[in-house]
């Protein structure tokens, strides 16, 4: 399953040079996540913390782009699972960036297996 999104590149993510600030892609992906998330498992109790992130820059994004959002998992481990996030404006690939996140415990951040239900809902 994907989930798609977009946002528009606004003045204050971009840096002098005039392209998208290298960090505000972190930003994006993270908040592509968190709407995807929120709108396919609603209530269910579920945590996750993030252990790494892996970006690949392809080309930049300037200030007034509109960034095409694609966001799907693509690897489930026990605990563990990807998040393949990738950028595009106009059909140009800006960036991919692969999330690897880590289910817990709501509130302890203990690691816990990956619930059957987030897995059915998420692809």
């Amino acid at each position: 399953m994907e989930y798609r999104q977009q946002i528009r590149v606004r003045y204050g993510e971009c840096d002098i040079q005039g392209v998208v600030f290298n960090a505000n892609y972190l930003v994006y992906v993270d908040d592509v996540i968190e709407q995807w998330l929120e709108a396919a498992l609603e209530a269910a109790p579920f945590d996750y913390m993030v252990k790494k992130v892996l970006i690949e820059w392809d080309a930049p994004a300037r200030r007034g782009d509109l960034i095409d959002l694609t966001a799907a998992v693509t690897r489930w481990g026990r605990t563990s699972f990807d998040i393949t996030v990738r950028g595009e404006v106009t059909g140009r690939s800006i960036f991919t960036a692969v999330l690897t996140a880590i289910s817990v415990t709501p509130g302890t951040h203990a690691p816990t297996p990956v619930p059957d239900e987030v897995r059915a809902r998420l692809g």
